[in-house]
């Protein structure tokens, strides 16, 4: 500590959801890790004792004692090390549950940090399970000694005084107004965060200016520790984002979906110089804040800010390609955690020359090249049928052999065609019954191909469709691992291309380009002259009017007549004022009327800000009413086009 540098850590390590014996091991392991290379100051994600995503395990008491039996092995493990620790534990005090961090040092526990601000919105759901820490630190009699609990609780170097140290979780540096804030005013210089942010697109941007934001508010260093691979990716995937700042520097980042240690020294004498010659860096206790009033004339404001068409897609080409690559990471790892998990011999894949199917089918690819397996156990099943075009066959071919994959064709016409005389349906009536009749026998085709390989069936369904519940119930619907799911129709296009203009497979970029230039179609009626006779965008609407909508109704929370007004304006060279009135309503009806879809989707993980998954972020009754929504929209057209 010459010259007032400290080493720190952030250290995430790999761990098994709620096997604890085995998370412990590999804590223990960092610590000694961490402590090798001279760190005196080491922090371990949030929970990582149990893993952070344990869900209703948390209630089981199987799981808390557990983790409290390894709380005091960690502790035990620090006797000869010379080491703060900071991890993450589930604790249950007087018959409360709480999020805790866990200061430990020369074999004892020296305070319980508690998580002030729960998340509980999104994927997050934090106040299902613990309670918010105590407003103010006490103390508690844990095992037979009396232990700090509670918020910004400040540990201080007896050897270096000007050290003094404080842990916030997660979301509580997240908030308004961070715990840090307060103990940073008492003295503490180093701020640690143990912490489980899961990875979604940008966020990663977002994550590092918060952080380095706060250290440059708080003139202090910051140790963050993030989980990463190893937790549930049931909904979402976590990166193992670490970052070490200092005062508005980064000066360590942790490559993001790779378990790893990072270091650095915090320099604690610029800091206190900082502090110093910083006058208003000191709070007058007799500060107070005031309300002042005052009034607005209430009237119509002309816009003249930019919204983006496509506010899924980054308009910036290199922003764009790095957001492609990012979600093709988030979505193979994903899948490369549930392959894994399951022990699956094989990954099932329908292809139809499509782009949903085509993106599918390169993350799966690229799952297998993580995992290290031959790509020759991903079959992928082309399933021809009425409606299939000679271009979409041929290119779900060409496709499948030149990424590595085992191909098999199942034509299903007869298996269709004998249900329709099983149920009665005159083959001559292309009704929906017709139509799904065909998406559900190309599910069970592939479920069962799957049970006969020991596989799992890979889901190609995309958010816009879920939206609109454009997708067939208990058909191309259903799936063991959806990697689509959070992926608007408008991001689709972007990740194929991008896939196509870095592939080094002539062959394999000659086929994407084509897939890119398909229209888009379910293909279930017959074909026109050899054609696709059934264009979706004709039927429900252009896709990038449909994302607009979405983004900004689930985003913002936006009223449909301020959607459309938006619209009216964005798209005011490519749409008139009753297309887009049309298609918002049909976006309007359909997105209430098909949530029982929405309800039972499968798993699979969280790319963006914006997603549907009843388990994080869209909440909302399969039976809810859609009036309200369509009421607003009643005459609107006529009142905006003479505003605009």
């Amino acid at each position: 500590m010459k010259h007032g540098f400290v080493k720190v850590a952030a250290a995430t390590p790999d761990i098994r959801v709620a096997d604890v014996e085995y998370n412990t091991e590999r804590i223990c392991e960092g610590i000694s890790q961490a402590a090798s290379e001279g760190a005196k100051i080491v922090v371990f994600p949030e929970l990582c004792v149990t893993g952070y995503t344990c869900g209703d395990l948390f209630t089981q008491e199987v799981l808390l004692r557990s983790a409290k039996s390894a709380l005091h092995r960690i502790a035990a493990f620090t006797a000869d090390k010379d080491i703060l620790v900071f991890v993450g534990v589930p604790l249950s005090v007087d018959g409360e549950l709480y999020n805790v961090a866990a200061a430990l040092n020369q074999g004892e526990v020296l305070g319980l940090t508690t998580k002030t601000f729960l998340p509980n919105y999104g994927e997050f759901y934090e106040m299902r399970q613990f309670t918010p820490g105590p407003k103010n630190a006490r103390e508690i009699l844990f095992e037979g000694k009396h232990i700090p609990f509670g918020p910004q609780i400040l540990f201080q170097a007896a050897e270096m005084e000007e050290l003094i140290v404080s842990a916030e979780i997660c979301e509580d540096v997240w908030s308004p107004v961070p715990p840090s804030i307060r103990a940073a005013m008492e003295g503490a210089v180093l701020i640690v965060n143990c912490s489980a942010s899961d990875e979604t697109i940008g966020k990663d941007n977002y994550r590092r200016e918060l952080i380095r934001g706060q250290s440059a508010r708080l003139i202090a260093g910051y140790v963050y520790a993030n989980a990463g691979e190893g937790e549930s990716t049931t909904d979402l995937v976590f990166g193992g984002h670490n970052l070490i700042t200092e005062n508005g520097a980064v000066l360590q980042e942790a490559k993001r979906f790779q378990n790893d240690i990072i270091y650095s020294e915090i320099d604690i004498h610029r800091l206190f110089g900082e502090r110093r010659k910083n006058t208003t860096f000191k709070i007058s206790d007799e500060r107070q804040l005031m309300r002042v009033p005052f009034s607005i004339k209430m009237e119509e404001t002309v816009l003249t800010r930019h919204f983006p068409k496509q506010p899924f897609v980054p308009p910036n080409e290199q922003e764009r390609e790095r957001r492609c690559e990012e979600i093709f990471t988030i979505q193979a790892m994903g899948l490369k955690k549930r392959l894994a998990h399951t022990h699956a011999k094989s990954a099932v894949v329908g292809i139809s020359g499509g782009l949903d199917s085509t993106l599918a089918l390169l993350v799966t690819a690229r799952a297998f090249d993580m995992l290290g397996r031959d790509k020759k156990d991903i079959f992928a099943v082309t399933m021809p049928c009425f409606g299939t075009t000679d271009r979409t066959y041929q290119n779900a071919c060409r496709m499948a052999r030149q990424v590595g994959a085992q191909l098999r064709e199942v034509p299903i016409a007869d298996a269709v065609s004998i249900h329709f005389r099983d149920i009665g349906h005159n083959p001559e009536d292309h009704s929906v019954t017709y139509e799904n009749a065909q998406a559900r026998e190309r599910t069970q085709v592939l479920m069962d191909i799957a049970n006969e390989s020991g596989g799992l069936v890979i889901g190609t369904g995309d958010m816009s469709e879920l939206a609109l519940g454009w997708a067939t119930y208990n058909g191309d619907h259903m799936s063991m691992y959806g990697v689509n799911g959070s992926v608007p129709k408008t991001l689709v296009r972007h990740l194929v291309k991008y896939a196509a203009d870095v592939a080094e497979d002539e062959e394999l970029k000659t086929v994407l380009y084509d897939v890119l230039d398909t229209p888009v179609s379910p293909e279930l009626l017959p074909p026109k002259e050899g054609n696709i006779a059934q264009k979706t965008e004709d039927l429900v609407g252009p896709y990038e009017l449909h994302d607009f909508y979405l983004y900004y109704m689930i985003r913002f929370g936006y009223e449909p007549g301020k959607i459309y007004r938006l619209a009216l304006y964005t798209f005011e060279d490519s749409y008139d004022s009753a297309t887009i009135l049309k298609w918002l309503k049909t976006f309007c009806r359909r997105f209430f009327s098909q949530q029982f879809k929405r309800s039972c989707l499968p798993d699979g993980p969280k790319v963006g800000t914006v997603a549907l998954s009843p388990r994080g972020d869209w909440r909302m009754p399969s039976d809810a009413c859609v009036d309200s929504w369509m009421k607003d929209l009643e005459n609107i057209g006529d009142l905006f086009d003479e505003i605009n």
